[in-house]
């Protein structure tokens, strides 16, 4: 399986945390989007990103290391490289909920790939089910 997946994660306190090259980002409590893609495993790769313990390789991985992070769900769509489309989708939105420029963005044009959704990940799923995106079970 491949594609696009987005992570809908919960920290559940303020935290200064360390991101590689990227240097110390403040991150508020609340609710994040990630998107990310998988283009020849993505059932690993989301396997990867559920691990606390890991090798820290790309930027999200600091911050789903910390023990306040908490995903809270996976969306997939499969067989679509739609990763800086949805990213697009969301800056286009009234006062766009940037977190750190370049995050998990290093290998494109993209400000960023994490986006701050305040307290309700409600805002995330409004914006993945048009671009076709689907829940995938996380406790399988």
């Amino acid at each position: 399986m491949r594609g696009t997946y987005a992570i809908i994660m919960e920290l559940i306190s303020d935290k200064r945390i360390s991101v590689g090259k990227l240097g110390k980002i403040n991150f508020k409590k609340g609710y994040y989007l990630y998107v990310g893609s998988g283009q020849n495993s993505l059932g690993t790769r989301i396997a990867r990103h559920l691990r606390k313990r890991k090798k820290k390789f790309w930027h999200i991985d600091y911050l789903l290391s910390q023990w306040e992070a908490r995903i809270k769900e996976v969306w997939i769509a499969e067989d679509r490289r739609i990763e800086c489309l949805t990213a697009r989708k969301i800056l286009e939105r009234p006062n766009p909920p940037l977190v750190a420029k370049k995050f998990g963005s290093r290998d494109c044009s993209c400000p960023t790939h994490l986006f701050y959704l305040d307290q309700s990940a409600k805002l995330a799923r409004n914006l993945l089910k048009p671009l076709d995106f689907n829940p995938y079970s996380i406790n399988s």
